[in-house]
């Protein structure tokens, strides 16, 4: 039997975008459903930088608003902790921390990296837990297992973590992206074509890489 194709695709993301934490379990079962021909990559994609790194309190007035739609729309649950965090409006929303934790720990396990990403939202959207503090970052290190914890919280506080970091922003902006969760599917040729959106099935994400190794 002739080996599939492996296909490139780029997952954009903040770990602070609540889109994002909607989508994640369908980017998961579409990456697991496609392992034998998928070739998967985690960007950190910057949302909350700059200026924009504000305590939750200053976006304070449509995030209620915002999560009753994630949530109606792809089942995400938001943890009660979450909501006090939320109500309270003084935990800061910086994704460079946030993308440099997720650097930190993907040293580790490289190939799990979707799954940290994803462990790093739940930290925060059911924990209520700031990802700029090594706490947290100690916290879902340990979760996660099979990671050194301690490690983790070295690596996060070490300089070359971060500008690794800050370069998948750039990555992600070279590669057009200007919203998130986005999905990219990379072809032989050097194009680049968004798969799906926030609310797309993993049935529906799997029919089009289908289409895509068709030619349709």
């Amino acid at each position: 039997m002739a080996q599939q194709p492996r296909h490139k695709v780029t997952y954009a993301f903040d770990a602070y975008c609540g889109w994002c934490y909607g989508f994640g379990p369908t980017v998961r079962e579409f990456a697991a459903v496609n392992a034998d021909r998928l070739d998967l990559r985690v960007l950190s994609g910057g949302l909350f930088t700059g200026a924009r790194a504000q305590p939750v309190g200053a976006y304070a007035s449509y995030i209620p608003q915002s999560d009753a739609r994630i949530a109606e729309l792809t089942g995400a649950v938001f943890g009660p902790a979450y909501r006090r965090a939320v109500a309270d409006g003084t935990t800061v929303l910086d994704s460079a921390d946030a993308a440099t934790a997720l650097v930190a720990l993907a040293r580790q396990a490289p190939d799990r990296t979707l799954d940290l990403a994803g462990a790093l939202q739940r930290a925060w959207y059911v924990d209520g837990l700031s990802l700029s503090d090594p706490a947290t970052l100690k916290a879902v290190a340990d979760e996660a297992g099979g990671l050194d914890a301690e490690a983790a919280v070295a690596a996060y506080a070490r300089p070359e973590t971060r500008q690794e970091a800050l370069a998948g922003f750039r990555e992600a902006r070279r590669l057009g992206v200007d919203s998130f969760p986005t999905l990219l599917l990379h072809s032989a040729d050097g194009t680049v074509r968004r798969l799906g959106g926030p609310t797309t099935s993993a049935r529906a994400l799997t029919r089009a890489l289908d289409d895509h190794g068709t030619g349709a």
